[in-house]
């Protein structure tokens, strides 16, 4: 079945990245000149998605108002032939289907992906982290969907990272390599305290299948007493079997400073409107230290 979903978990608050978003949530933090969550956006319709779910929280409604239109704002724009600039404001409200839904209480990602059940509803679907930004040349979201046309199972994004940083990530252990980049994976294991089974990390992409929310439903509090995805998909993993696929391209963690900081600056240096402001700025940097 065609994946037509991708469910975007972002009702979290964003601790990592205060004081900024005290104000607004950490989705709507600019990476140059556009949102976080346009990023995942705009991989998920590249890579063939139509559906775009958010599982949000009580603070969202700018997030909200980010993808619908604004009249005012469009008036504004064209009395003042600022064509250019209407079209692009459009052109974000018109990207897609969205679909907005509550996760009513901070209870982990897993819980926020079930919280999208009856919305999904028995077909496989996509999972974008939107913390995760990604530059690369092909949409990572689209490339793993043609990877789960081949293993009709569960394809999750992975890369990989120094042993000395696995406490930070789920971890896969792999049983068979099928080709450069598709692994079958053994069991996994979210944030181990000591020797982890490899060190190639879960990162925020995944297209999963109904099972996974039959898995969630009963699903124990695991790390951080919250309900992991991770705990889901290794027990799918035992049953039926998933795939790992390590994605060509740079992932930033931009739920941090130091993370979105190096975004910026490899997001602007792959810009033809912002690369020479970019390579002029880091000449001086370079000369007066």
């Amino acid at each position: 079945m065609k994946v037509k979903s991708a469910v975007f978990p972002v009702a979290g608050f964003g601790t990592r990245l205060l004081p900024a978003t005290k104000a607004i949530p950490k989705e709507m933090v600019t990476l140059i000149d556009k949102p976080l969550i346009q990023y995942g956006v705009e991989e998920a319709l590249n890579g063939g998605i139509e559906r775009i779910i958010f599982v949000t929280g009580r603070t969202k409604k700018s997030m909200e108002d980010h993808f619908d239109r604004d009249p005012n704002l469009e008036t504004a724009l064209a009395e003042a032939g600022k064509e250019e600039l209407l079209k692009e404001v459009r052109k974000i409200s018109d990207m897609c289907d969205v679909v907005y839904v509550r996760q009513k209480e901070p209870r982990g990602l897993g819980h926020a992906v079930l919280c999208a059940k009856d919305i999904v509803g028995r077909e496989p679907f996509a999972v974008i982290l939107p913390d995760d930004i990604i530059l690369a040349r092909k949409s990572v979201i689209g490339e793993m969907t043609r990877e789960f046309d081949k293993v009709k199972a569960p394809v999750i994004s992975i890369m990989q990272v120094p042993i000395a940083d696995t406490h930070k990530y789920g971890i896969v252990k792999v049983e068979q390599q099928i080709d450069e980049r598709l692994y079958r994976l053994g069991y996994m294991v979210e944030k181990p305290k000591a020797n982890p089974p490899s060190d190639l990390a879960i990162i925020g992409r995944y297209i999963l299948t109904p099972e996974i929310m039959d898995e969630l439903e009963t699903t124990a509090a695991g790390a951080g007493n919250e309900i992991q995805l991770t705990d889901a998909i290794h027990a799918v993993a035992e049953k039926s079997g998933v795939y790992g696929y390590r994605f060509e391209g740079q992932r930033f963690d931009c739920g941090n400073k130091h993370g979105l900081i190096e975004a910026t600056v490899h997001f602007a240096l792959s810009r033809e409107d912002t690369k020479d402001a970019m390579m002029n700025l880091m000449s001086v940097l370079c000369r007066t230290r």
